[in-house]
């Protein structure tokens, strides 16, 4: 009778860590240990251009990877992420209608990590990169709800 509650309370614990999994990846940079993620509860990975151009770009992927394209048309593979704190809780400075956090980055092939402004524009659905790199998206909370049966 005793290894009943013992087992739900297992039971619950390990559905709430399967369900709130956000990755955490600890940077250092000049010394300092710094926390990135690639969830902050916005659609963050897809395709940065240069308003209406094709190329160069950013992609995002939602693993952390993605490839960045120098204004010569070169890739790099890189790794990227936005602030966070320790547990996963994204960093950012709110402003009218948007939010800025730093984006970090670097090569896959290399140490150091690079960081820079990404910011939401909620008013006219875009993020930004480095100010220039534009990506519109489609807020989670517009999409239409699941009917109950």
């Amino acid at each position: 009778m005793k290894t009943l509650p013992l087992l739900f309370i297992a039971l619950c614990l390990g559905a709430t860590q399967s369900h709130a999994q956000i990755k955490i990846t600890p940077i250092t940079y000049k010394n300092h240990e710094h926390f990135i993620t690639t969830t902050i509860g916005y659609p963050v990975d897809g395709i940065f251009t240069v308003g209406d151009q094709k190329e160069p770009i950013i992609q995002l992927n939602p693993d952390g990877t993605g490839i960045y394209q120098s204004e010569d048309l070169t890739k790099k593979n890189i790794n990227w992420g936005i602030e966070c704190s320790e547990e996963g809780i994204p960093i950012f400075k709110e402003g009218f209608n948007s939010a800025s956090y730093s984006f970090w980055y670097k090569p896959s092939d290399e140490e150091n990590w690079t960081t820079t402004q990404f910011s939401i524009h909620f008013n006219k659905r875009k993020m930004f990169i480095m100010g220039e790199r534009v990506k519109e998206y489609v807020d989670y909370n517009d999409l239409p709800k699941p009917k109950s049966k």
